[in-house]
């Protein structure tokens, strides 16, 4: 378990204001040319807080934040611990639907919030712009200390009914994850960079990992970054810690690992990884210890982590050993440790666990069971649904024993999705299965039944308005009658293996390529998006394209053409025809000569 360094459990807050009250003046956070230290930013959350308690904020209330990264969502973020409240971080980029319905199910009263998002927050909810409050605090601020059990944030995750689950994080886990812990090791001279989406939980050891241990944290800009991006931005900033999600990792690892010197420890996980770029990140790292980090979200991050520094050999990466504070059990389906090498579901326990889900009961019951190993009474034990064995002394993932998958480094219900489908005019059925995709990883392909084809775009947009893009199915495949097996269930695994190549109906005429470089670019894309054909004027997202492949497109681009292609640019440019003006002029070229003037 985390503990301070008198050897007491202690919280995040009260954790980092024994920090900033020791070494004030040290860097905390960087943010562009933004630096606070400890002091300037303790002040900072001090005067979030204050508007915090004017408005009746009180310990244990539940206070939204909805803001992009930069230092403002950091002090944000700690003003509510600051107040004994706990954070609800939500995502700007979900869909105005989602995140009124997150705050209505968590019961936010007040947000943090910024101009440019102050529409999301809803008139029921008093919105408080956090960069634009004034450095006088209305309110009295608590002085006891808070309890480590008392609850820090709130994490939705996908339901398999359709309806998203808030997992409750106590303090004792965060600290738990962050201090004394052999994964990170972390020292007052580290920099961690801030870039997972706050409302991911990824972002928990991103943020509090140099926090609570007095080192400095770099916010990476808002937006997208693409590989060559993210490893400057790594690089120019001389980051030593860096957790990046399995889809990631593999993009940043095509794009090459070189001269990152201070680059102590480089955490992947949230998905299987490729066991080749795991043996080249090790490779181009010597200096780097390379880390498969494995967790639920119910147990705060990691659970479980394997460090590489030596070549796999073609073996799989394997998950390891339980972090510090954490204990695991490979149990049968009567709840009995299974033998070595036999597969068992993984249950963990220990002081990572979190307290259950928000007004969920039942399904907390279901999950999160009595702890038949534990000596002390009432300890629980978390049933993570994972399939894993003990093989030569550390722990190998073997899949899921439901039909949870994981997407883009994200825990997805199909459930969730096939009910949103369900809930479209003219969808009489839908299942949504995983398929594995040769250059994103998993992809989630939508099969659903209607007396007609709908077109795609019709499909995605509808979906949009309520899910989070990662929810959204990359394709759609119109259907007269699901395949059933010969129990007279939907025939998952049929149409997992189903392959749809053609192009979708997305609104708009094909428009076949007229230049050479076009040509290249239309070629480019039907390898990447498994699509034929593709017209210049389709738009890559509508298509079912993804950050991930974008990332792709532009690592391609810059290959062919020694050009560099922002993923700002991209997103602003999503056809063939507007990106090759985009080449064309990073190229100095006309459009039509791009390929003669490469060198």
């Amino acid at each position: 378990m985390g503990t301070a360094d008198d050897g007491t459990v202690t919280t995040v807050y009260d954790r980092f204001a024994d920090i900033a009250r020791t070494t004030p003046e040290a860097t905390a956070v960087v943010f562009g040319d933004e630096r606070l230290s400890y002091g300037d930013l303790s002040a900072r959350a001090d005067e979030i807080a204050g508007h915090l308690a004017a408005e009746g904020v009180r310990a244990g209330d539940l206070v939204g934040v909805l803001l992009d990264r930069s230092a403002h969502l950091i002090a944000s973020l700690l003003a509510v611990l600051r107040v004994r409240a706990a954070y609800v971080a939500l995502d700007p980029r979900d869909p105005p639907e989602r995140i009124a319905a997150l705050l209505a199910d968590a019961g936010v009263r007040v947000a943090l919030t910024e101009r440019a998002h102050r529409d999301l927050v809803g008139g029921d909810v008093i919105a408080l712009l956090a960069p634009e409050l004034d450095s006088a605090p209305t309110g009295d601020l608590p002085v006891r200390q808070g309890d480590p059990a008392d609850l820090a944030y709130l994490a939705y995750t996908s339901g398999s009914t359709g309806t998203p689950k808030g997992v409750c994080v106590p303090h004792r886990a965060i600290v738990r994850l962050v201090l004394g812990q052999e994964l990170v090791a972390a020292r007052r001279t580290d920099v961690f960079l801030q870039y997972a989406p706050v409302a991911f939980d990824a972002s928990t050891l991103e943020i509090w990992g140099p926090l609570l241990n007095g080192g400095t944290l770099v916010v990476a800009p808002p937006g997208e970054l693409g590989p060559a991006e993210l490893v400057e931005l790594v690089r120019r900033e001389r980051v030593t810690v860096l957790w990046l999600t399995a889809g990631l990792f593999h993009q940043v690892v095509d794009e090459g690992l070189t001269d990152l010197p201070a680059l102590r420890r480089l955490i992947a996980g949230g998905d299987v990884l490729s066991a080749a770029h795991v043996d080249r990140a090790v490779a181009a790292l010597p200096d780097c210890v390379v880390v498969n980090g494995y967790g639920p979200t119910e147990n705060t991050t990691f659970t479980c982590w394997h460090p590489v520094r030596a070549p796999l050999a073609g073996r799989d990466v394997p998950i390891g050993l339980p972090v510090n504070g954490t204990e695991v059990y490979l149990l049968d389906d009567d709840l009995r440790p299974v033998a070595d090498g036999t597969v068992g579901t993984l249950h963990a326990a220990g002081a990572g666990l979190a307290r259950g889900y928000l007004n969920r009961p039942s399904l907390t019951a279901q999950r999160f069971l009595p702890n038949p190993f534990a000596t002390s009474r009432g300890a629980l034990m978390y049933d993570t649904g994972d399939l894993a064995r003990w093989h030569d002394g550390v722990l190998e993932f073997v899949g899921r024993a439901d039909g949870q998958v994981k997407v883009r480094g994200y825990r997805v219900e199909p459930g969730e999705v096939e009910a949103a489908l369900r809930g479209l005019a003219d969808v009489r059925n839908a299942v949504v299965v995983a398929q594995d995709h040769s250059v994103g990883g998993r992809r989630l392909a939508a099969f659903y039944e209607s007396e007609f084809a709908i077109p795609s775009s019709e499909l995605r947009r509808s979906l949009s308005a309520t899910l989070p893009g990662y929810l959204v199915p990359a394709t759609f495949t119109w259907l007269e009658s699901l395949p059933l097996t010969a129990v007279g269930k939907a025939d998952r695994a049929a149409l997992a293996a189903r392959r749809n190549r053609q192009r979708p109906d997305i609104g708009s005429d094909y428009r076949a390529p007229t230049t050479r470089l076009e040509s290249w670019l239309a070629g480019l894309w039907q390898e990447v998006m498994e699509i034929d054909p593709v017209g210049v004027d389709d738009d890559f997202f509508e298509l079912g394209g993804h950050s991930l492949l974008a990332t792709r497109v532009t690592s391609e681009i810059a290959s062919e053409f020694d050009v560099f292609v922002r993923a700002r640019t991209f997103y602003e440019n999503p056809t063939i025809a507007e990106l090759a003006v985009q080449v064309a002029a990073l190229a100095d070229a006309p459009a039509a000569d791009v390929e003669e003037a490469r060198a």
